[in-house]
C-alpha cells in the first residue's frame, strides 16, 4: 500500500508562513504527480497546487505568488511553502499523489493524506 504522510501545520497569524511537507512510501514505481487540496468548513474541496513529474506546476489563483510548490524526486516528497498567509487559507490541507505503483502495468493510482490542519488567524 502507498502511504502519503503531511507535516507542517498549524496555527500561525496573519502575514506568517508555513513549510508543509508531505512524503509519499510504500509500493511506488514513479510518482507523475503530487500536490495539494485544502477544504474549509462549509467550502469544496479545492485544489491549492501541483507539481508534476517533468517539473510543471500549476496554482490556484488565490495562492499565486504567495505559495511555492516543490519537489524531492529522490524522497517522493512534496512541499507547500506558504507565506502571507491570510485567514482564509484555513482549512485542512490534503497531500495527492498520481502514480504508479507497478512498471510491469503501468496504472496509475490515485492517493491522498488523511489531512493537516492550517489556521491562519487574524
Amino acid at each position: 500500500q502507498v502511504q502519503l504522510v503531511e507535516s507542517g501545520g498549524g496555527l500561525v497569524q496573519a502575514g506568517g508562513s508555513l513549510r508543509l511537507s508531505c512524503a509519499a512510501s510504500g509500493r511506488i514505481f514513479v510518482v507523475n504527480t503530487m500536490g495539494w487540496f485544502r477544504q474549509a468548513p462549509g467550502n469544496q474541496r479545492e485544489l491549492v497546487a501541483t507539481v508534476t513529474r517533468s517539473g510543471g506546476t500549476n496554482y490556484a489563483v488565490s495562492v499565486k505568488g504567495r505559495f511555492t510548490i516543490s519537489r524531492d524526486t529522490a524522497k517522493n516528497t512534496v512541499y507547500l511553502q506558504m507565506n502571507s498567509l491570510k485567514p482564509d487559507d484555513t482549512a485542512v490541507y490534503y497531500c495527492n499523489a498520481e502514480l504508479v505503483e507497478s512498471g510491469w502495468s503501468g496504472r496509475s493510482t490515485t492517493h491522498w493524506g488523511q489531512g493537516t490542519q492550517v489556521t491562519v488567524s487574524s
